[in-house]
């Protein structure tokens, strides 16, 4: 705006001179300058509107991809919907390249969102934590998903999109127990769907905290990142993520540190997705999410989440990890730290 301030005709000095005359020479001045000015306003109107229109058709059909199909669920009132109550998700990701990881989620979140606040909060769950509650057989937290999912293609016949549906089921209840809360929905995206997202951005800036140098060609694993504060594109992104080892052994990574480096990491993809440079590129990350997604959710539903919790910023998400301790193999909870995080959800679904 600057420049096109500075490119306007100064106002008068006050000067006296003939009145039609010094009309007539400011008006052949300044009509091309406002020609010019109302072309580029009503040219940036519909760009915008443009990029609107865009958004929202990706947007419509990414959502069909990532919902329930609707003829499968009761619709949700708007007085008991997202924009209206506190809810709670799992989120979960899994390794769905060729020489993955299979069904065993290597990332998984607990989020509660309040509407009133417009805030939430985050727990970390390490993927080797001993999980024992009421009803399940205890075991490691990433194998919930991948178990249930076994038995209800192996033992109940189930199809891939039932026996998604009763795994997901399964993790929602096992993580409402160990918070006690009431977790309405779950959400998985794969690994690709978030190195995707990372891309469709333009990168995110992190702080690699070590030195990180792995190789395995039996999966296709080649993490080589340096330390420092810097832009990390797509695939680095989930190096980052993922990294456990070197190849000396040397430089370890525990669980806990892959931990904070997720919620580093969504911490600023959120941030990017909400700062100007972000917004033109919603599409693409829509498309991103949209192919890469599935969620527990009617369509309604995930509109109404977008259209109340659409300005989030990191600042306003709380970060929290579930912390335990390590005896191979597994990570036993803190009782203290769990006391901590289910304080935190607790409240957050409270407000």
């Amino acid at each position: 705006m600057s420049q096109q301030s500075n490119s306007l005709p100064p106002r008068s000095s006050g000067r006296k001179g003939p009145p039609a005359k010094a009309g007539k020479d400011k008006k052949k001045k300044r009509n091309p300058l406002l020609k010019a000015f109302f072309f580029l306003f009503f040219g940036l109107l519909l760009t915008a509107a443009a990029l609107i229109v865009v958004v929202a058709l990706k947007t419509s059909d990414a959502i069909d991809t990532i919902a329930l199909d609707e003829t499968e669920a009761t619709p949700v009132p708007v007085k008991e919907s997202v924009k209206q109550k506190p809810v709670a998700f799992v989120l979960m990701g899994i390794d769905s390249r060729d020489h993955g990881g299979g069904l065993n989620t290597d990332v998984m979140m607990v989020a509660a969102f309040n509407p009133t606040t417009k805030k939430a909060t985050v727990v970390a769950i390490p993927r080797d934590t001993y999980v024992e509650v009421e009803g399940y057989r205890g075991r490691k937290a990433n194998r919930f998903y991948a178990d249930n999912y076994v038995v209800a293609t192996r033992d109940k016949g189930l199809s891939k999109e039932a026996a998604d549906l009763e795994a997901k089921k399964a993790v929602k209840e096992v993580m409402g127990k160990l918070f006690d809360i009431d977790i309405k929905y779950a959400s998985m995206i794969n690994f690709q769907g978030f190195s995707d997202v990372v891309d469709a951005l333009g990168g995110i800036t992190v702080n690699v905290d070590m030195r990180m140098k792995y190789e395995d060609t039996r999966d296709g694993t080649n993490i080589d990142l340096q330390p420092g504060i810097q832009t990390l594109k797509g695939k680095e992104a989930l190096d980052f993520v993922r990294y456990r080892k070197s190849n000396d052994g040397k430089n370890m990574s525990s669980d806990f540190d892959r931990n904070r480096r997720q919620s580093e990491v969504l911490g600023a993809i959120v941030d990017k997705l909400v700062s100007i440079g972000g917004i033109p590129k919603i599409g693409g990350v829509i498309e991103a999410v949209g192919k890469n997604i599935s969620a527990d959710m009617q369509r309604q539903e995930i509109t109404r989440m977008l259209e109340t919790y659409y300005s989030i910023r990191s600042s306003d998400i709380e970060f929290l990890s579930l912390e335990g301790v390590w005896k191979s193999p597994n990570v036993y909870i803190d009782e203290a730290s769990h006391a901590k995080v289910k304080a935190a959800l607790q409240a957050k679904m409270a407000e």
